[in-house]
């Protein structure tokens, strides 16, 4: 027996460890162990020597014995081939990307049960503003007591004050409770024809396995969700596990509530607004192989699924499956390379696939199954462009006329209407009307947004936040500070007083951050408690309102500023999502665009229904372009608190950058955020052609510089962000 184990600690900074086995507790590659280092003992992964070398080798006589070794399944070889290639990819620690499989530091633990904390009601004598703010920020909320801290924004010793005064009580949970089973033939639906050759397909690529990616293409509400839930009764008719990526986190209730009608019961869900007791229940179910259906955010794309059988990405085309710090990953790519490595098929399920995908469709890389109609008697809205400079809202208003008698129109038939602004807050921009000074975050190089709802102006970005000030400080004049431009909350105080009956919702990130939050908005919907939601991309996707045939978009244009290669495609994505969210139930839909470019592409093609035209115009920019998925970039971000350490360093970068043919450096320049969380940044851009091995050229340019510690250099490849 080999007495010798490499071991990939969960320690970014380091690179992978040989230690000494106990021949009473032998190890296996993928087993998962604790390992001393200097006084410290950290979790890792035992792996195979040669798929991962190390610069510390070290003589048997010097080997540190394991400290402990998991009675748990071993991390399986497909999901350590997904962790290699991941890392040499995204240009990535290894140990970063392996700290997303081994998510829960407590699932390594074998206790059953673990102590949480929740409010009794009782209201303590001693009620200082710390104390009452936390009883009301935590609600019925419950976990361990950080949590609860950091839900209430207090300290720990608060919330073990309230405990010690008999407002919050102990509760002892059970972490090992099984999850009920999914039933494949509970209630299964009617399809129509299209929809039943779609699911038998998919249906018999599940029972064949294999890596075989398709793209389910299917317009807004052609019943999408319920062909892929065929694919993934099969999965369990065969004994196999399911996971589902879903793009945001509000958009798991609508889906759990479907998922439970269909197959009786709730799949297991992983996102970050898990208790820690609830992560740790979650991953010990999917490792052991009992969780048979999960479904989450794009962090479970890497959990230790015993027996995969299927992977369904939904919403495929969106942007925020793109991780935009830490590693960098796309979760969609990752997805079809787990597919490749576990043998299993992977769906990709879309109205508005992106650019990259219908490409791979067209290359034969990729299968495609196409939706054409929606499902049943619904028919996709009518869209029509509302021209601003032809039609403007009176002053000081922003929605046009046309618009306005639409609401009108709709408010008295008792129908529901959406008004889409992806613009959080009340106004993007408060300056002072006498001297002009704008509110600019200390932190980043960014406006301040107003927020009335929370009398705060906050930067969306670090998240620094600060009431809004009496006295300009420039001039300290007062009372001259003024809202430019809209958001959210200024289009909703629009609505309120055009329409001073109607019952108005916000949907956006300040009012949607949980999946109860996004339950109780579906609940107040369905029940017809909301006349008008006034929402930012949260609700363009995933949501179903049958009496819901108004839609509003109030900027179309404000998508297409800025530099960004995406950005047409963006908007056109986003736009008919939320369009699609009009006449999804008998009753027909309308949406009106409001914007000053009436014959931009983009808008020409939505109101024509022309999307094979706009993408085939769109791909062959990117071809000419050399742009993705035609060819390659790659972004080296360099950051530091000091800005001349940035630029010096930045420059020593651009200095040492190789001459290689089919590849070009641009910068570095300052970036467009040229500070972000208190840290100056600069930026270069790498673009190549498509055969090149740009990872390969990055490292060998990058590893032999030595830069200072105050610096951090990230790479980013495949960019999606240009800020």
């Amino acid at each position: 027996m080999n007495q010798r184990a490499r071991v990939l600690l969960l320690n970014a900074a380091l690179g992978p460890l040989d230690y000494r086995v106990d021949r009473d507790r032998p190890v296996v590659p993928g087993s998962i162990v604790l390992a001393p280092l200097g006084p410290r003992q950290l979790a890792g992964v035992v792996w195979e020597p040669e798929t991962l070398p190390s610069d510390a080798e070290v003589g048997d006589n010097r080997l540190r014995p394991l400290a402990h070794v998991y009675d748990l399944p071993p991390i399986q070889a497909p999901l350590r081939r997904l962790i290699e290639w991941t890392a040499d990819y995204y240009l990535a620690p290894p140990a970063a990307v392996l700290r997303m499989a081994l998510a829960s530091a407590s699932a390594l633990d074998g206790a059953r049960s673990v102590i949480e904390y929740r409010a009794t009601g009782h209201v303590p004598d001693r009620l200082t503003p710390q104390r009452a703010q936390a009883l009301k920020r935590i609600g019925e909320r419950q976990g361990l007591v950080r949590e609860l801290a950091a839900v209430a924004d207090v300290s720990d010793a608060v919330i073990r004050g309230l405990v010690k005064a008999g407002a919050i009580t102990a509760v002892e949970v059970s972490i090992d409770d099984r999850y009920p089973l999914p039933d494949p033939d509970h209630a299964p639906p009617a399809l129509s024809d299209d929809q039943q050759a779609a699911a038998d397909t998919l249906r018999e690529a599940v029972r064949g396995g294999g890596a075989n990616p398709t793209l389910l293409d299917g317009v807004t509400g052609s019943g999408k969700t319920e062909v892929y839930f065929e694919a993934v009764a099969e999965a369990l008719r065969a004994d196999k596990q399911v996971l589902v990526l879903l793009p945001e986190i509000a958009l798991t209730e609508p889906f759990l509530k479907r998922f439970e009608a269909r197959f009786g019961c709730l799949p297991v869900a992983w996102h970050s607004d898990l208790r820690s007791s609830q992560r740790r229940r979650a991953w010990r179910a999917i490792a052991s192989g009992e969780a048979k259906v999960t479904v989450g955010a794009r962090s479970a794309l890497f959990l230790p699924y015993a027996k995969l059988g299927l992977i369904v990405v939904d919403e495929a085309h969106e942007t925020s499956f793109k991780q935009e710090d830490g590693v960098h990953y796309h979760a969609r790519d990752v997805a079809v390379m787990r597919g490749q490595f576990e043998q299993v098929p992977v769906i990709l399920a879309s109205a508005t696939p992106a650019i990259e995908t219908r490409v791979m469709v067209e290359q034969g890389r990729y299968a495609e199954l196409k939706l054409p109609g929606r499902y049943g008697p619904a028919q996709l809205p009518d869209i029509a462009a509302v021209d601003m400079l032809r039609s403007p809202p009176p002053r000081g208003r922003w929605l046009a006329p046309p618009v306005v008698e639409a609401l009108e129109e709709t408010l008295a038939r008792g129908e529901q209407s959406l008004l889409f602004l992806n613009r959080r807050g009340y106004a993007p921009l408060t300056l002072c009307r006498h001297c002009g000074h704008r509110f600019q975050c200390p932190n980043c190089t960014a406006w301040m947004v107003e927020h009335r709802l929370m009398a705060r102006l906050a930067c969306h970005h670090c998240g620094h936040v600060t009431p809004p000030p009496r006295l300009c400080p420039e001039c300290h004049e007062p009372d001259m500070l003024v809202a430019c431009g809209p958001g959210v909350e200024r289009i909703a105080d629009e609505v309120a007083t055009l329409f001073p009956d109607a019952r108005v919702a916000q949907v956006t990130s300040d009012t949607i951050w949980s999946p109860a939050k996004a339950a109780e908005f579906v609940h107040r919907m369905e029940a017809h408690e909301i006349d008008i939601v006034v929402g930012t991309q949260l609700v363009t996707k995933g949501y179903h309102f049958p009496n819901l045939t108004l839609v509003g978009v109030v900027d179309a244009d404000l998508g297409l500023a800025g530099g960004d290669l995406r950005a047409a495609e963006r908007s056109f994505q986003q736009i008919a999502q939320v369009a699609g969210r009009a006449g999804r139930g008998a009753k027909p839909g309308r949406v009106l665009v409001q914007t000053r470019e009436p014959l931009a592409p983009v808008i020409r093609a939505l109101v024509e229904g022309d999307a094979e035209g706009f993408y085939a115009a769109e791909t062959e920019s990117r071809r000419e372009a050399g742009a993705p998925p035609f060819g390659r970039y790659a972004a080296i971000i360099v950051s530091s608190e000091v800005q001349e350490d940035a630029v010096s360093a930045a420059r020593a970068i651009g200095r040492a950058a190789p001459s290689v043919e089919g590849m070009a450096v641009y910068g570095p320049a300052p970036a467009p955020l040229a500070m972000l969380r208190g840290r100056h940044r600069q930026r270069l851009l790498v673009h190549a052609r498509r055969s090149l091995d740009v990872q390969d050229a990055i490292r060998d340019w990058l590893g032999p510089l030595q830069l200072p510690k105050s610096v951090r250099v990230a790479v980013d490849v495949d960019p999606y962000s240009f800020v």
